[in-house]
């Protein structure tokens, strides 16, 4: 599994998560890929748990041996950990940990609730969540190399499904990379239009995954549309602005996110 594709499945639990329990998705994903090696140890692999949580779980608990700093040094110790059905089990857990803290402290993570992203990681860091002494800076550090803070934001994305947020992920990460493919060219603008185009097929599986979430009925162009919108039509991508689906609303939203409406004054 790529580190894309895990952010792609991870997306859906947790921003789905966050509607529910205010944890930021973003801390959900970062502590998430952390933990688990994106995806790929062991415990992850076998038992489904995402965090390293110990204990036993709704599917019992694995052992397993397990880095811990002790006055500043590493040391290998062996433990069980909770095994899980699935990774939604896992991300549930995850978050009712932080919501309901420990028996001796029920209040203990509760700082890292409602709160951005890097407050948040700093936050569980600070209430002693690991012991590792960098594990605020390395979240925070997944958090800006892959944009994570984006699925902070509930408002846009509260009217989707869990299905249309995980593809809409999908979308964004293929756009971040196509822009970086971009950017790492020294070419003209001309040249630029031309390697473009030469990705015509990577365009049409991105305009074929578009399709699948476009359906919705007409309508006029809602307020947090409004900046793609006249970036669009600015460009002269555009020239009926009302009259399109609510998916086409968001997936010019993402667009413009990505930086990709360039404007005929930037050509």
């Amino acid at each position: 599994m790529t580190e894309s594709e895990f952010i792609s499945k991870m997306v859906s639990f947790a921003v789905s998560d966050m509607q529910r329990s205010r944890i930021p998705a973003s801390l959900t994903i970062a502590q998430a890929a952390l933990e688990s090696g994106w995806g790929t140890s062991g415990l992850t692999v076998k038992a489904n748990n995402l965090f390293g949580i110990k204990g036993s779980g709704p599917a019992g608990s694995q052992p397993f041996r397990t880095t811990e700093y002790r006055n500043g040094q590493a040391v290998q110790v062996s433990a069980l950990f909770r095994a899980y059905n699935n990774w939604g089990e896992s991300v549930a857990d995850h978050s009712a940990l932080i919501t309901e803290g420990v028996s001796w402290n029920r209040k203990l993570y509760s700082k890292a609730i409602g709160v951005d992203g890097h407050t948040a990681a700093r936050e569980m860091a600070a209430a002693g969540y690991a012991t590792d002494p960098d594990y605020a800076a390395k979240l925070i550090q997944i958090m800006n190399s892959y944009n994570l803070t984006q699925y902070d934001e509930v408002k846009e994305d509260e009217e989707m499904s869990a299905e249309d947020i995980q593809r809409i992920a999908k979308l964004e990460t293929e756009l971040r990379e196509l822009r970086e493919l971009l950017a790492g060219l020294s070419v003209s603008r001309d040249t630029l239009k031309t390697g473009v185009q030469e990705q015509g097929q990577s365009i049409k599986a991105v305009a074929e995954r578009l399709a699948v979430i476009e359906g919705r009925t007409v309508m006029e162009v809602p307020a947090w549309a409004l900046p793609a919108v006249q970036a669009a039509v600015a460009a002269g991508l555009l020239d009926t602005p009302s009259g399109g689906s609510y998916d086409f609303y968001r997936i010019l939203t993402v667009l413009n996110r990505a930086g990709l409406l360039v404007t005929s004054k930037g050509a």
